[in-house]
């Protein structure tokens, strides 16, 4: 999407709507950097998760949990377009082929930049993850602030919204599930 021309005279009406003067120095140039914001919030819709992983796939004997966590996530709610933030977590058993690292971070930057909701969200990045290397199991534990939450409605500053996608083994074994719960938890200092 090249041309955000349409975008930006969007913006435009809403600021007259709500009986701003889009021409003053302030707001002159505001329709271009929300048109480009958009742009970047929303570039998950024209990336591949295919493309992004490519070939960091690799063949390793190994057949352990694998976790990365505190991934940071951002996206926009679909029902509102405002921002939930949060963290990621992940973990994965594989059946000899393991993912670079990076490219875990970078799928959930990549299904995260669409409008989401968090459960939707959650269970995109697990699927993904198990389908595409054949793992013997995959959970993806999200916790995250709604801004939909905190800046309209109920107002409610405290709350973190908690999902959990659990495939194949961390699905069907309680220690397995509990494992990777236990390692995801935050050590106290």
């Amino acid at each position: 999407m090249d041309d955000l021309t349409p975008i930006e005279e969007h913006v435009r009406q809403i600021l007259a709507f709500y009986g701003e003067n889009p021409e003053r120095e302030g707001l002159v140039k505001t329709p271009q950097r929300v048109a480009k914001s958009l742009a970047y919030l929303l570039r998950g819709y024209n990336e591949n998760p295919d493309d992004i992983v490519g070939d960091a796939i690799f063949h390793e004997d190994c057949n352990h949990m694998v976790i990365v966590r505190d991934i940071e996530v951002y996206s926009l709610c679909e029902h509102h377009m405002l921002p939930f933030y949060g963290r990621c977590h992940i973990g994965y058993i594989p059946q000899g082929r393991v993912y670079g690292v990076s490219k875990l971070a970078r799928l959930v930057d990549c299904f995260a930049s669409r409008l989401q909701i968090q459960e939707r969200l959650t269970q995109q990045i697990a699927r993904y993850i198990k389908d595409h290397i054949q793992a013997e199991g995959v959970g993806v534990v999200m916790e995250c602030h709604h801004l939909c939450m905190m800046m309209r409605g109920v107002e409610k500053q405290n709350s973190i919204m908690v999902t959990s996608a659990m495939l194949g083994s961390f699905h069907k074994s309680a220690a397995t599930r509990t494992e990777f719960l236990q390692l995801i938890q935050r050590q106290k200092s």
